[in-house]
């Protein structure tokens, strides 16, 4: 399915819930959120139902999302729809982590190929400060038992922060040299109108990587498996890459391959585009795939050609980060 701007979209980020176990400053407010209420998300038969139209549009590749996915039910029965539909080759999660472990073997069973964790310190108090709650050595837990696994490859996302963590780079970077993980260094990016963000805090991923390299010597690979836009490396006797996502400095636009779906059954063509074509009304009242099909390819042809975050959030631009789906 290509968009008017001949990008092939094959790549659908979905939504779970917007509901999360942990605070982090750059993403929710302290206080938490109002929950949308159980009528108000889309059931796990209707996203399947979704995921079902849209791989005969040519979506390939779906990854779950929250807030935090695994705080909302049977997460493992979603996935087992989603594995037996013809034409989805690739289910990926995104988590924080805490609370991973104790699910992931019912994960991998049900049909889950691989697994990225959002984890910006490997330091206890900054870990705790940053998510303002939280167990690091839950997050530590859950990696390990996702090697064990093998669900490879396995991702660790950090957001680089200027002044809070950027002194631990070499300390991710050393978890890629040991073991067989993937780190992606993530430019800081005003994901909502929170006072957390600074632009001062926003550290680019040239001196990210030109600050590796005075240490590190930094091989360009191919694209480890996955669907996003890091630009990958190898480390010399490494286990593992280093990736580096620079949606700030170095926009990926004309790369991008990716539709969103909200909880909600908002369908985004970009996480900075506000607009949504609403597939819930439809769900709710009964349309025909042929009907919910031309839904998808309405948002997928007004997918825009770039984002425009370097301009901030926008005040106008009501959702967040954590009820579109990261």
């Amino acid at each position: 399915m290509l968009d008017k701007h001949e990008r092939n979209i094959n790549y659908m980020r979905i939504s779970l819930t917007d509901r999360c176990n942990l605070r982090c400053r750059y993403c929710m407010p302290e206080t938490g959120v109002d929950n949308l209420s159980h009528y108000s998300i889309l059931s796990l038969e209707e996203m399947a139902r979704l995921v079902r139209i849209a791989s005969e549009l040519g979506i390939q590749k779906i990854r779950l999302t929250g807030g935090e996915p695994l705080v909302r039910r049977n997460v493992p029965q979603l996935i087992s729809y989603i594995a037996q539909i013809p034409g989805i080759d690739d289910i990926a999660l995104t988590t924080n982590g805490t609370l991973f472990a104790a699910l992931a073997e019912e994960l991998k069973t049900a049909g889950l190929n691989r697994v990225n964790f959002s984890l910006d310190s490997l330091v206890p108090e900054k870990f705790k400060y940053i998510t303002r709650r939280g167990d690091l050595s839950k997050v530590k837990e859950a990696i390990f038992e996702a090697l064990e696994l093998d669900m490879h490859p396995v991702k660790i996302n950090m957001v680089v922060i200027r002044g809070f963590n950027d002194d631990e780079i070499i300390d991710f970077v050393e978890l890629a040299r040991k073991y067989p993980l993937h780190v992606r260094f993530i430019e800081f990016m005003p994901v909502g109108d929170l006072l957390f963000w600074k632009q001062d805090r926003m550290m680019p991923s040239q001196d990210i990587k030109a600050y590796i390299e005075e240490s590190y010597a930094l091989t360009p690979q191919k694209n480890i498996l996955g669907n996003g836009p890091a630009r990958y490396y190898s480390l010399e006797g490494g286990e593992g890459s280093l990736g580096f996502i620079s949606p700030m400095s170095n926009h990926f636009c004309g790369e991008c391959n990716r539709i969103r779906l909200t909880a909600e059954g908002g369908l985004r063509g970009c996480l900075y585009d506000k607009r949504e074509v609403n597939l819930k009304t439809a769900l709710k009242n009964g349309s025909s795939d042929e009907e919910i099909t031309e839904l998808f390819i309405r948002a997928i042809k007004a997918k825009p050609t770039r984002h425009h975050m370097n301009n901030g959030w926008g005040e106008e631009n009501k959702r967040k980060m954590y009820q579109i789906g990261g």
